[in-house]
């Protein structure tokens, strides 16, 4: 017993802890966070964050990550984890224990605690099966210079570049592709020309991994429309943010001036969570931001740009084919979840070539150019990130439409909207063309700290955005 105790004291030192976990940030951004430099000097150790205190799992917790740690030690090239996508909240949720948290912070109400505090730590006490310490407190333990989470009212300020801006959208006589210019930038961005044509929605429940709001399948009709090729860049959101957003306005209100289109408020911390803006898509904006958006291209080109429908979605994803994905391979094949996958790895043979998902992306959006396209030539129509829809989302509307539907729009009302495509977070179980999910606006607001919350930005939600829908002028042949 002597000996175990020893043991077990050792192995959870700081210094044994490094000698498994060989990633270099990890003791600088421990050494960098307050719970090593702090005003008390009190320093909180690996185990007493990774690890549930004594009597409440410890041991069985202990044996379980100690297996894991000496199978990558052992088995694993440490230069080919994803340390970025280690640090995010999904994943340090499974080795981070809020027991341990309050184990310390034993007082959640401490005079020293901000309103916005207070109003977080009762959201915590009344929401435990949704809210985690790491929402608010990711980076405590670890300190990231990238995580921001202050009012940032420099958001979208960037220098004035001295380039031609355009004087005219671009103007549409024919259907065919063409390349839509933004009227006072210098921007521009292509948009594919979609057929109309009829094809079979949803998934059959033979289908690897079905799910049951992608049933009954149902014949659809679709109109024809043009599809942005790819996602909105944070270059294309960036300009509606500095036309139309208001850095002194509060949440509660609205622009009186009715041919104006009120834009977004500044948002807290860095939407673009440090990886860059640019050609990457733009991400973490709520549903009405990107509606917003569509409202405000169309103002300034003179064309009707909108989200997409669900049934033009899945549509323009599937690109003519009826296989679960626009290219040929098996779900159960390019899955990375279960037991032996895990040891010996998922076939990406033919997936990572069209797909940004868990399994090949760094742990963040990537650039448009990292994927091919799909037959009608769009991009990271699946992974990549969410992509909303203009449809209320109700998992058992496609009944609705057993026997057919002309261009459907969904549900005439609903709490959420669909998003689809799945993101870089995602398995290749969810990116299935047919794979559908929705917005979650309460979990995706848990750490706003404003009283109302945004609704502008999602402050829980980095792998969000959408693409854009140009509806076809009666004249244009």
């Amino acid at each position: 017993m002597l000996a175990g105790s020893k043991a077990v004291h050792y192995t959870s030192t700081d210094d044994y802890c490094m000698s498994c976990h060989v990633h270099p940030h990890a003791e600088q951004s421990w050494k960098q966070s307050p719970h090593y430099d702090n005003k008390s000097g009190i320093i909180v150790h690996c185990t007493e964050c990774h690890l549930p205190p004594q009597g409440q799992g410890m041991l069985f917790a202990k044996a379980k990550h100690g297996a894991k740690d000496l199978y990558g030690l052992w088995f694993k090239d440490s230069a080919d984890y994803k340390w970025a996508a280690k640090r995010k909240l999904d994943a340090a949720k499974k080795f981070v224990y809020a027991e341990s948290c309050i184990n310390c912070h034993k007082n959640l109400f401490p005079k020293t605690l901000t309103v916005a505090g207070e109003n977080a730590h009762l959201n915590y006490l009344t929401s435990k099966s949704e809210v985690s310490c790491l929402n608010c407190h990711l980076n405590v333990g670890h300190f990231d210079p990238n995580a921001k989470h202050e009012h940032d009212t420099n958001f979208g300020v960037t220098a004035s570049a001295n380039t031609q801006l355009y004087t005219e959208a671009t103007p549409v006589a024919s259907f065919a592709n063409f390349t839509e210019k933004i009227p006072g930038t210098s921007l521009s961005f292509d948009m594919i020309a979609i057929p109309a044509g009829q094809f079979i929605m949803g998934s059959s429940k033979k289908e690897p991994f079905h799910k049951p709001d992608e049933s009954p399948m149902h014949p659809v009709k679709i109109s024809r429309f043009f599809m942005a090729k790819i996602e909105v860049s944070w270059d294309e959101y960036l300009e509606f943010f500095k036309a139309t957003s208001s850095q002194g306005r509060k949440e509660a209100e609205e622009n009186e001036n009715v041919d104006a289109i009120t834009g977004p408020t500044p948002p807290w911390g860095a939407p673009d969570q440090g990886w860059g803006k640019g050609s990457r898509p733009a991400i973490t904006m709520t549903w009405k931001a990107a509606n917003t958006y569509c409202q405000w291209l169309s103002k300034v080109t003179g064309k009707k740009y909108r989200l997409p429908t669900e049934a033009e979605w899945e549509y323009a994803a599937r690109g003519g084919t009826k296989t679960p994905y626009f290219f040929e391979g098996n779900p159960k094949d390019f899955t990375s979840d279960g037991f032996l996958k895990k040891i010996f790895g998922a076939d990406t043979t033919t997936i990572n070539s069209y797909v940004a998902y868990k399994v090949n992306s760094p742990g963040q959006t990537m650039e448009p150019e990292s994927v091919k396209a799909n037959p009608f030539g769009l991009k990271n129509m699946l992974g990549n990130i969410y992509e909303f829809c203009s449809d209320y989302y109700s998992p058992t509307d496609y009944a609705a439409y057993k026997k057919g539907a002309v261009d459907p729009k969904g549900p005439k009302k609903g709490q959420e909207h669909v998003i689809r495509g799945g993101s870089f977070k995602s398995d290749a179980r969810d990116v299935r063309c047919a794979a559908r999910d929705f917005t979650k606006t309460k979990a995706w607001l848990v750490t706003d700290p404003q009283m109302p919350k945004s609704v502008w930005w999602y402050s829980d939600c980095i792998d969000i955005g959408f693409r854009v829908v140009c509806e076809v002028d009666e004249n244009v042949k």
